[in-house]
């Protein structure tokens, strides 16, 4: 099978799509030619499609949501590119109170099928306003659903099912993840939502890591694997709906588990995800179930300072030995 990159997928899976159904357009801050958006996923769309559907917007996060939203309760299916996840912030009403609701609060009559694709992360000393993990935020808003893709194959697929999806879909993606290379079907495929991915099978411990960070589990699997140690990496894909079924039927198999990710610890998916394990399958339990995040922090600027912050591969073996040899 070939192999693309994570941003190659991503293209064709907005290709498609625009070719598919002329309902999908897109929008966003340079995503037109010759700048292709801020890390060029959309690059060649423009001249191949046109500027009425690759659309050019102003800087203005709360305008560009509220017309998605708009043109979305009207038939069409918008895909907004915001640059960066950092900028929810300015759009929060719109987000929040709009295309959170509207399907709720019409009784089904109107609905926003929408997707909000944007990018957070360290990694490239981005600093605090560009280098956050917010999935928390709109995991927290009943209404909207939540996609977090690790691998060029999972970012093709999860997005064409978003785009046809009639709800409002936050769909993250990791600013070092984009030349990630992986195999991709050329063939037509799609991914439900609400299907998580066992990515390596193992009886230690099960690690449930989303986004790069699955990357960094993956790795650690393979360290560890040479010290006899062999764990279980599993990728929900999607926050929201998250396919606990999958990760329950792991925990009861190895045990052990630990939730990895790089947004903060506080408020973050690792303490949705500690507590439904603590409900739901706290008697298959033989350790206690950790939490592996970022510290209660922004991120910082300095290098040194941001790879202390972020869960590597080191920082998972770690908390693996220790969880296994029972010091914690």
């Amino acid at each position: 099978m070939r192999e693309i990159t994570y941003k190659e997928a991503l293209k064709e899976a907005l290709r498609e799509e625009l070719k598919r159904d002329e309902r999908v357009f897109l929008m966003g801050e340079d995503i037109a030619d010759p700048f292709g958006g801020a890390y060029k996923v959309t690059l060649g769309l423009s001249p191949e499609f046109g500027t009425d559907r690759v659309i050019q917007t102003p800087i203005s996060e709360l305008g560009t949501v509220g017309a998605c939203i708009g043109a979305a309760l009207t038939g069409m299916r918008p895909v907004f590119d915001m640059m960066y996840i950092d900028f929810v912030g300015m759009a929060m009403d719109q987000i929040l109170n709009q295309a959170a609701k509207i399907r709720y609060m019409s009784g089904g009559q109107a609905q926003v099928p929408m997707v909000l694709r944007t990018q957070g992360g360290m990694g490239r000393s981005s600093a605090a306003h560009h280098a956050q993990s917010l999935e928390a935020f709109f995991l927290h808003i009943p209404g909207w659903l939540v996609a977090m893709p690790s691998t060029p194959y999972d970012a093709k697929g999860l997005l064409k099912t978003a785009i046809r999806l009639n709800d409002p879909v936050a769909f993250i993606e990791h600013k070092l993840l984009y030349n990630n290379k992986g195999p991709v079907p050329e063939e037509e495929y799609t991914i439900p939502f609400g299907v998580a991915d066992v990515k390596r099978e193992g009886d230690a411990c099960t690690v449930v890591a989303i986004s790069k960070t699955v990357e960094f589990a993956l790795k650690a699997a393979d360290t560890l694997a040479q010290e006899g140690i062999h764990i279980e990496v599993v990728d929900p894909r999607t926050l929201f709906p998250l396919d606990m079924e999958t990760i329950i039927k792991s925990v009861k198999k190895t045990g052990k588990l630990i939730v990895a990710h790089e947004a903060v610890e506080r408020g973050g998916f690792a303490a949705e995800m500690v507590a439904r394990i603590a409900s739901e399958a706290f008697g298959y339990m033989d350790a206690p179930i950790q939490r592996l995040c970022a510290p209660n922090t922004p991120p910082p600027f300095a290098r040194q300072m941001e790879d202390f912050e972020i869960v590597n591969d080191v920082k998972i073996a770690d908390r693996v030995r220790k969880l296994v040899r029972g010091e914690l």
